[in-house]
């Protein structure tokens, strides 16, 4: 019986659950420093961005952590869909949206933030894709065997 847990993904994975809130931190500061600075319809949208990513993160992780060492595919894909469509985009929007006032620091640990996602977006695809195919094998194998079963003996 073969491993199919991707060991670059729950590597990536354990160190995002560490960097994590220390980006939270760093964001959270540097959003209470600019936020007089900000117009309203910037702090609104970060003020909601920071909630969304709070909420998406914890529940992309834990996805994450269950799909990848379970090797249950339906949490690796809701992992791999969370990584894709709400965090990455939001990221990058935070990463290159000068309206911001991005200061040093913050656009450092988005950086990293960024580089987290996308490797965890390409490894959790090949992970998913290793678990699908090794299943899909699997269930064959199981039909063709109870298949074999009922047919009568020559």
């Amino acid at each position: 019986c073969e491993i199919l847990s991707s060991l670059p993904l729950q590597m990536s994975l354990y160190f995002n659950v560490y960097f994590f809130p220390f980006w939270w931190l760093i964001t959270v500061a540097i959003l209470y420093l600019k936020y007089p600075d900000l117009s309203d319809y910037y702090k609104f949208i970060l003020v909601t961005i920071m909630i969304l990513v709070s909420l998406t993160e914890l529940i992309r992780l834990y996805l994450g952590y269950v799909g990848n060492l379970l090797e249950k595919v339906p949490e690796l894909a809701g992992f791999w869909l969370l990584t894709l469509l709400p965090q990455l985009p939001i990221i990058l929007f935070l990463l290159f949206n000068e309206g911001l006032k991005i200061h040093s620091l913050e656009r450092a640990v988005h950086i990293i933030f960024a580089a987290f996602l996308s490797f965890q977006v390409l490894a959790a695809f090949f992970a998913l894709r290793r678990m699908v195919n090794t299943l899909a094998t699997r269930f064959r194998l199981t039909e063709f065997h109870r298949l074999e079963e009922q047919l009568p003996a020559p």
